[in-house]
């Protein structure tokens, strides 16, 4: 049975880690709007972006599409662009995005393919290295990064379309959180290479009526430049996207540890009171036999 100093302390212990978790709850409050902000303006022109290249990729001479269009032509490498947070304590954050991770990596192994990894982000790279250690090419870190820019985005494109273009992998996948609400962020897989591009779909399925558009230049130029633009604007997204989810997933957790905090508070003092109220009464009735005895 813990003695009352015992107890004492580790209710003091307790009430230090409660007002840890509630500065970090506050910290978090506070980075989570502006967080929020960027990535619901990024998301506009991630789209529209996608219907650009779409209209595009419906006039553009096929013969002489980019590689990152129609792709390599083989399906039997794929990389997979994991981008996690560069800390723990924000929930199952991290541990999600790695679970899809791991399922499409056992999924596409079974399927006979070689499966290699690209982290961003430390968190990431720990939670795969023992799984897949030897397929992790690189790990990109963005710890000393305050604020994700589009310049951090445009860096792991860049990497991303050197390694492309050295035949390291023929099918990228982008892996991130997207920002839903406080409470709810949704692990997504997203084709890079080849581009994924949406179809304009009206009632019924049928194509929209769009506006017939003249390019100068043609389209396929236009293309060779848009599409790795676009890489970096997808990756810019799902760094921001990332951001804010990480931001209200700590906020969720740190608001959970601090009420279990005050919970186990509770529980500890009662029992400390309880405790204490033991030993007085058992003092004064060894005072009380004392005094009768006499």
């Amino acid at each position: 049975m813990p003695s009352l100093k015992d107890l004492r302390n580790r209710i003091g212990s307790v009430k230090a880690t409660r007002k840890i978790t509630k500065a970090m709850q506050m910290v978090a409050a506070a980075k989570l709007r502006r967080a929020q902000e960027a990535a619901t303006a990024a998301r506009p022109y991630a789209q529209r972006m996608d219907r650009v290249l779409a209209n595009l990729n419906k006039r553009a001479n096929r013969a002489g599409a980019s590689p990152l269009l129609v792709g390599t032509g083989k399906d039997e490498t794929h990389l997979l662009i994991v981008m996690t947070a560069e800390r723990g304590l924000c929930g199952g954050f991290n541990s999600n995005i790695a679970r899809l991770v791991r399922a499409d990596a056992a999924r596409l192994t079974r399927e006979g393919k070689v499966v290699k990894l690209l982290c961003v982000g430390r968190k990431g790279a720990d939670l795969l290295r023992r799984e897949y250690g030897r397929q992790i090419l690189e790990r990109v870190d963005l710890k000393g990064v305050k604020q994700v820019a589009f310049a951090n985005a445009h860096g792991i494109a860049n990497r991303l379309l050197a390694l492309f273009e050295a035949g390291a992998f023929d099918v990228a996948t982008l892996y991130f959180s997207e920002f839903k609400s406080v409470i709810a962020q949704k692990p997504t897989a997203q084709q890079l290479i080849p581009v994924k591009l949406p179809e304009a779909t009206g009632a019924g399925g049928a194509a929209k009526s769009e506006a017939v558009y003249e390019y100068e230049p043609e389209e396929n130029e236009i293309l060779s430049y848009l599409l790795p633009r676009n890489i970096s604007a997808q990756i810019f997204r799902g760094l921001l996207e990332n951001a804010a989810s990480e931001q209200g997933a700590r906020m969720s957790a740190m608001d959970s540890a601090t009420r279990n905090a005050g919970e186990m508070i509770d529980k500890l003092t009662l029992r400390y009171n309880r405790t204490r109220q033991a030993m007085i009464t058992k003092e004064l009735i060894e005072i009380i036999s004392g005094a009768e005895a006499l």
